[in-house]
């Protein structure tokens, strides 16, 4: 069976990008505390910082220390293994995937060339994402995206932050692999690396065993991609927010795929209000809608049917 690391451990091998002094204050943090990071903020000229549920402070153990510029090179060269100056000229998204799923996100003095980004140089704050897998995620609400054992195409919403990227990688896994319904062959068009985490063409975050991934790719095209070559029964994409986006799902649905994707919204109400979404909820893209709330520090599910009201 695959060991997932536990959130201290996944701490850890982040922390491992930053150089010997400052890993080592930011690796005084307790353990309880440092198996709940979500992010290690550096910023030139101010304190480390974490973010903690939700709220970015400054560990005490790094009270006394300031960032140099030369800190933020030694992170981006020790996570491309590369000089800073090689690895810049290639970060044109603002960030890079580094092995263990982690994500480095770059800020900086950008170099335009014809109303593009092309390079980015004077690197002035760095924010390394801890990557987090958490099996089980959708045990409690898959039984609900399911119609006589049968997947419907599911629409995942909360606030940013509120945990959607995590659910849907936790449901792509488990459908990928046969967990309570057959097993089914997913595609994943993987935009920004967060679902898959590639690294070397190998997926730093388990999503399953029939699961094609399609990272780097926007995500109408890559969905286009997947189903035109990959022959996926599933389809899923990590915030929709185009209208190559919408269009690509629409065509996919058309086909018979089922979709599973998610957007930034509180609850329906606010989903409908923007019309980029309105449109796929009037065309009967989903069947299914999962609503993420926080209470409490918990998180709770609501699953919605877009045909016959709450489940």
């Amino acid at each position: 069976m695959r060991q997932v690391p536990n959130g201290r451990a996944r701490f850890l091998q982040a922390a491992a990008l930053l150089p010997s002094p400052l890993r080592r204050e930011l690796e005084r943090l307790r353990a309880e505390e440092s198996e709940q990071v979500e992010e290690i903020r550096l910023r030139a000229g101010q304190r480390p910082s974490v973010l903690l549920s939700g709220e970015e402070v400054t560990p005490e153990s790094c009270r006394e220390t300031r960032v140099s510029p030369r800190d933020l090179e030694l992170v981006l060269e020790i996570a491309t293994q590369a000089s800073a100056h090689t690895a810049l000229e290639r970060v044109r998204n603002g960030f890079v995937t580094v092995r263990g799923g982690h994500r480095l996100g770059i800020c900086g003095s950008a170099v335009v060339r014809d109303g593009a980004v092309n390079n980015l140089r004077q690197i002035s704050s760095l924010a390394i994402r801890v990557a987090r897998e958490v099996p089980g995620a959708s045990d409690e609400v898959r039984r609900g995206l399911l119609e006589q054992g049968v997947l419907r195409s599911t629409l995942i919403l909360s606030p940013p932050g509120g945990g959607k990227t995590t659910l849907l990688r936790d449901l792509i896994r488990a459908v990928s692999d046969g967990e309570g319904c057959a097993p089914l062959r997913v595609g994943i068009a993987d935009e920004r690396g967060e679902l898959a985490a590639m690294y070397e063409g190998v997926p730093q975050l388990n999503v399953g065993r029939r699961t094609d991934v399609l990272d780097g790719c926007p995500k109408g095209a890559g969905l286009l991609m997947l189903l035109r070559g990959m022959n996926p029964q599933v389809l899923s994409a990590d915030e929709i927010t185009a209208p190559e986006d919408c269009a690509a799902l629409e065509m996919a649905a058309n086909c018979g795929v089922t979709l599973l994707a998610t957007a930034h919204a509180s609850d329906l109400e606010d989903l409908r209000r923007r019309p980029l979404y309105r449109k796929l909820l009037e065309r009967g893209i989903f069947r299914r809608a999962l609503i993420i709330r926080r209470q409490g520090g918990a998180r709770r599910y609501q699953v919605l049917s877009l045909e016959e009201g709450a489940q």
